[in-house]
This record gives structure tokens, sequence and C-alpha cells, in this order.
């Protein structure tokens, strides 16, 4: 019985130490993830070794959180399991029906962590959570090295599931976000306002090689040209901002403001390469939301986008991006050529080079035929190549569904320019 009673009492304050570090746990949870820039700012202003440490939590607060959940279950855990010794100690159940005396003390056991290490840690904690913050600061940390080798194995797992869902959790989100503006839309939205905030909602599923100027288009100088060549190359192309290659456009070395060669346009010979500026260059999967912040992060309007292999896909500017979201802006990067012309209600052509975005928004559908049938194309003429799976020739036709595609104008390399016409049935 001694024994038993030895045990009964380090059960019961086991239970105690526990409880107390559930409520730590929570209490730190609510305390930490409440503070906002502002609090951060002002630990910051006030120094100290409490404040730096807290600005060092929250720096990692996925790994904070893992901690604070990996030691708060395992205190509810070990809790669990004490109370069932302390129980057997401290109570003569005799012939009750074991069922019972497990419901009960799952309902005590519940109450006491509920109560005591849930709500009323975070109920004070909200109330005070600068303070909170700065006294469980320490502790913390510790945690944090002691819990290391578990949260690492948590992050790396729960990375794994983001990357394998994110897509498919983003392109629902679109999806979901696309049917409540149907929704939502009334007699008094206009089309422009509709389709800017369509543009809005499936901004995020684009990526960069849908909205740049492809490679076969794009203007770049060599850094071998003459300093006098390149002036008048620049009157020529009339752009402010031009990427500069070594050998071939592959192996662009640097961009150049035209602004900066304003001063030396008076020299005879000048080495103009010394103006360079840093290209900054992405991918051609760069998805468009991110693209967006990198350039307000970095402060530049202008992307040279890359293959998988480092080759030069093409360009990308800032109105690119924002065309994905407010439509066609006339800049000095686009031409003054038509790039379509409407013949009647249901018929036009396009140029071979205009994107399938800008055809699905003048003729007024939502694409969804044609993005379920292409592949990599982005462009109309790429489309109608991948439909015949060959160049074709002038007056051959491809159609799908009660889209008829017909090509006008076509060399040995690419189809120049296409007819669209929209046939009665399902129109």
């Amino acid at each position: 019985m001694g024994a038993m009673d030895a045990m009964t009492i380090l059960a019961l304050v086991g239970i105690l130490v526990l409880l107390v570090i559930s409520a730590f746990t929570s209490a730190s949870e609510v305390a930490l993830f409440s503070l906002g820039p502002v609090h951060l700012r002002d630990l910051h202003e006030r120094g100290g070794a409490s404040g730096a440490k807290v600005i060092d939590l929250l720096s990692k607060p996925r790994r904070l959180l893992a901690t604070i959940l990996v030691t708060n279950n395992f205190a509810n855990v070990g809790i669990t399991v004490l109370s069932t010794i302390a129980v057997a100690g401290m109570f003569d159940f005799g012939a009750m029906d074991v069922k019972w005396l497990f419901i009960i003390q799952v309902i005590a056991v519940t109450t006491i962590i509920l109560l005591l290490g849930e709500v009323l840690p975070k109920v004070y904690a909200t109330s005070h959570p600068m303070r909170v913050a700065q006294l469980f600061s320490t502790p913390l940390l510790g945690l944090r090295i002691f819990w290391s080798p578990v949260t690492k194995m948590l992050l790396s797992t729960t990375s794994l599931i983001e990357k394998r869902y994110k897509k498919r959790s983003k392109n629902v989100d679109a999806d979901t976000l696309g049917q409540a503006l149907e929704l939502t839309a009334d007699a008094g939205t206009t089309a422009e306002e509709k389709r800017i905030l369509r543009g809005i909602v499936t901004f995020g599923n684009f990526e960069a090689r849908q909205a740049m100027r492809p490679r076969t288009e794009m203007t770049a100088f060599s850094n071998e040209l003459p300093f006098q060549e390149l002036l008048q190359a620049i009157v020529d192309n009339g752009y402010s901002r031009v990427p500069v290659y070594e050998g071939t456009p592959d192996r662009v070395v640097g961009l150049l403001y035209i602004k900066d060669v304003l001063p030396h346009i008076n020299e005879r010979d000048f080495k103009w390469t010394t103006l360079l500026r840093p290209a900054y260059f992405v991918p051609e999967t760069k998805k468009l939301d991110e693209l967006l912040k990198d350039f307000q992060r970095k402060h530049v309007h202008f992307a040279v986008v890359v293959d998988e292999y480092g080759g030069t896909s093409g360009i990308i500017t800032l109105e690119d991006v924002i065309e994905e979201i407010v439509g066609e802006i006339t800049d000095e990067y686009d031409d003054d050529d038509l790039i379509y012309s409407k013949l009647d209600d249901r018929t036009w052509v396009f140029e071979g080079r205009a994107p399938l975005t800008d055809m699905y928004r003048i003729i007024g559908m939502d694409g969804k035929l044609f993005e379920e049938n292409k592949g990599d194309s982005e462009t109309l003429g790429g489309f109608v190549l991948e439909l015949t799976g060959r160049i074709p020739q002038k007056g051959e036709r491809a159609s799908l569904r009660n889209y008829d595609l017909t090509v006008e104008s076509a060399d040995n390399k690419r189809v120049r320019r296409v007819k669209v016409h929209i046939r009665d049935e399902g129109v």
C-alpha cells in the first residue's frame, strides 16, 4: 500500500507539472502569434535580451508552432496516462463497470486540461500578450533546441505534402472564386469590371511564359556593337530598356537603360558596355503573382525569361504582368499593327503571335475548350500547329467543335495569320 501511495503521489505531482507545461504552451501560442508588426518594431527599438528572443522565435514561425504543438501534445498525453495511475491509487471503485469508469475519467481529465491547460492561460495571454511572450521566450528557445530533431522531421513531412497539393489547392481556390464572381455579379456590373475581376481571380495561375514577349520578337543588342551603330539602333527601335547579349541572345549579360546613354551621345566613341545594369532572370514557370512581388521588392520593371537549359525564351515587363489583369496597355513595346481585325460578328482575323488569352477576351469566350485541348502553346499560331501536327499551308483549316481556324498566311517556320470563325451551333 505504501508503494502504491508513493506512486500515486508521484503521479499527482507529474500531473501538476504537466498541467503547468500545457498552460505554458497554450499561453505562449496565443501571446506570440498575436504580436503584430507594431509590437515587433517596439521590441526592436527598445532592445533587451527578452525582446531579441521573441523576435528570434517569430523569425521561424513554423518551427515555433511545431515546438509548441509537440510540447503541448506531449504534456496532454502524459496527463492522461498519469491520471489513470492516480485515480487507481486514490479511489476504490469496487465492482463499477470498467466502461463507466473510463467515461468518467475521460470527462474529468478533458475538463481539467481544457480549463487549466487551455482556456484560462489563453484568456490571460490574450490580455497580456507582450508580457507573456517576453516571460516565456527563454524556455521556448530551450524547447526549440530540445525538440529540434522531431520538429525538423515534422516540417519536412509537411513541406512534402504542401508541395504535392499546393497547385491543386490553388486551382480549386481560383475555380471557387470564379464561380463566386459569376454568382455575385449583378446587372450593374459592366463587362469590363467582370473581366478585370476575373483577371484578378485567375492571375496567380498564369506563368511568365504565357505573358512574355518571345525571343523571336524581342529586340536585343550585341555587346560588340560600335557606339555609333548603337545610337542608330536606339533611334530605330525606340525602346527605353534593351537586353544586351554576348555572342548569342542566349547569353544576356546585362540591361541597357537608354537614359544612361544620353549624357554620352555627343561622344565619337564610348565604351557603352560600362553602363550595363544587372539583368533579372526568371524561369518560364514563374507565377505572375510571384513575379509581380519580385518586381515590387527589387524595384525593377523588366526581366529576361529563361528556359530549363538557361537559354533565353523572351522578355517580360511589369506592363505585361499588369495586362493579365486589366487587359491591353499600349506602350513602347507594343507594335502599332493591329493584332486582329473583326470581319463580322462571328469572324475575326488574328496575328499568329496573338496570345490565346487575348483571343478569348476579344471574342468574348471563356477559353475552357481551347485550354483543355492545347499543349504548351500560348499563341493562336502555336495552337494551330498543335492541332495540325505540322506547319500548315495557306488556306488549310483546323476545326475544334464549332470553331474553324483557317490559315491566312504562313511561312516555313510559323503561322503568321489565322481567321477564326464561329459556326452557328453552340453560339
